[in-house]
């Protein structure tokens, strides 16, 4: 602006005092900390029980069992032919620590895919067991007979489960229920005629499963384990039946993880501008909560300690609808003791909303912190994000039993550690490089353990997109 020229507003007139751009120049801003976006809840952490583990590991003593072998199974899709991986069939209880590759190729190889409309009977109850199923895609029910004569739906079973495994042990087995579709299906399915003949040309399969059928029948509890002999309400001098309780003998090991990086600050931000905030502070502050939201998402989805991939196979359900209605979280509830909470993703506790509506039911609510927190049968539901949807917008929500006292879930870290800022979570100083950057590592330590099975449960498949 030259000499004498007159500053005017925005609408013509000529200019009376100071403009606040110009002010501004003069003035200190009153600002905010650096936000972040990526910051949630975090209920996991706050609600799982740590427990300080000493040398970096963490040994979960059981009792011996004898069931062993469940799990799921994966297939591979190409086009509209499905493929069981060779090496899963290891989770078939007939198969169980069996190695030889060539022979679970050919095992897989011989499986023959067959596809299922919805409402078809494919096995029924009474009838000799013939052929093992492997469920790659659909629902199954599986249906007894109820008490005054009705069909009974005693389980559902999803992708990557299978039924009918007793026919590759047991030539005289037969179905202890019948198995109907309850949506579309695609099944592998492999015959004990095809197996037998595997064994026959192959030594090792032959041995395996002589080897099974040799094994004595062990009396165990519902829950596998080796059962305690007792005796009760005996009268006299009968014999006292001798007992021991067995351990496992190789009981698993949980190794704490680590999430790190290396935060990088020029000496000249850390000594020039940190006023009226310090800028390594904000800079740690918000490094530590992105390392905190990794460590939630590791708890879940981990494939060596995560909850979701270390829930046992009978752990796990299937609701009867697709929808997560009330008649499946009270089953995902009954099947533990003294359950402290459930996991669920937002829209999937928003999918639970609409059908408590549907039914005329208001779920009761609790104050956590400030926070109303919706509760089922006086369990509260948290929500987490890291609980991931498929793109199918089906997700899983998880039921847990927490605390060593209670034989539960338990979160694992090591407190302690040199430059430590929070437990298990320390920040240390890497030194100044040659362009006169300041290093930090930051580290974080933890892991999650599951003391017994039924500590851990989750409800698999739960359709989060259903709006009728």
């Amino acid at each position: 602006m030259s000499v004498g020229e007159e500053v005017r507003t925005e609408q013509g007139k000529p200019q009376q005092s100071l403009g606040t751009a110009a002010a501004r120049n003069l003035a200190t801003t009153t600002k905010s900390a650096p936000q972040m976006q990526e910051i949630s809840s975090r209920w996991l952490l706050r609600n799982l029980p740590w427990v300080d583990v000493q040398g970096g590991a963490y040994r979960v003593n059981r009792r011996l069992t004898y069931t062993v072998g469940d799990g799921r199974i994966t297939f591979v899709k190409t086009g509209d032919q499905v493929e069981v991986i060779p090496a899963e069939l290891g989770e078939l209880p007939a198969l169980r620590s069996y190695e030889d590759e060539e022979v679970l190729t050919e095992l897989a190889r011989r499986c023959r895919q067959r596809d299922i409309a919805a409402g078809e009977v494919i096995s029924s109850f009474g009838t000799r067991t013939e052929e093992v199923y492997l469920l790659a895609h659909g629902r199954v029910e599986k249906v007894g007979t109820g008490p005054y004569g009705d069909d009974a739906v005693l389980e559902v079973l999803a992708d990557g489960a299978y039924f009918g495994e007793a026919a590759l042990i047991d030539p005289d087995a037969i179905w202890e229920y019948t198995a109907r579709a309850a949506t579309a299906c695609v099944v592998l399915v492999l015959s004990r005629s095809d197996f037998e003949q595997v064994a026959e040309r192959s030594d090792s399969l032959s041995e395996h499963v002589g080897r099974l059928r040799a094994l004595p029948d062990q009396r165990t509890n519902k829950y596998g384990e080796k059962e305690v002999e007792l005796a009760a309400g005996h009268s006299g001098e009968p014999d006292i039946p001798h007992t021991f309780v067995d351990y496992e003998a190789r009981p698993r090991e949980y190794e704490l993880s680590i999430a790190q990086t290396v935060l990088r600050i020029h000496s000249r931000v850390a000594d020039l501008y940190n006023q009226p905030m310090n800028q390594t502070e904000q800079q740690l502050r918000l490094t530590v909560e992105a390392l905190k939201e990794r460590q939630e998402h590791e708890l879940v989805n981990n494939r060596e300690f995560g909850l979701l991939n270390n829930c046992e196979y009978d752990q796990r359900l299937q609701p009867h609808d697709g929808v997560p209605g009330p008649d499946d979280l009270d089953e995902l509830l009954s099947r533990r003791r003294g359950t402290k909470f459930l996991l669920a993703h937002p829209r999937a506790i928003a999918a639970i909303g609409r059908e408590l509506n549907k039914r005329g039911l208001v779920p009761e609510t609790i104050d956590v912190g400030g926070n109303r927190i919706p509760t089922w049968r006086g369990v509260p539901i948290y929500p987490c994000n890291k609980i991931p949807v498929s793109e199918a917008r089906t997700t899983s929500i998880i039921a847990l039993r927490t605390g060593e006292a209670e034989q539960g879930v338990i979160g694992l870290r090591q407190s302690g550690l040199p430059d430590e800022i929070e437990p298990s979570l320390s920040v240390r100083f890497m030194g100044i490089n040659e362009q006169a950057v300041i290093n930090y590592l930051v580290t974080a330590y933890y892991s999650a353990a599951v003391l017994v099975p039924d500590a851990l449960g989750v409800l698999e498949n739960v359709e989060i997109g259903r709006w009728r």
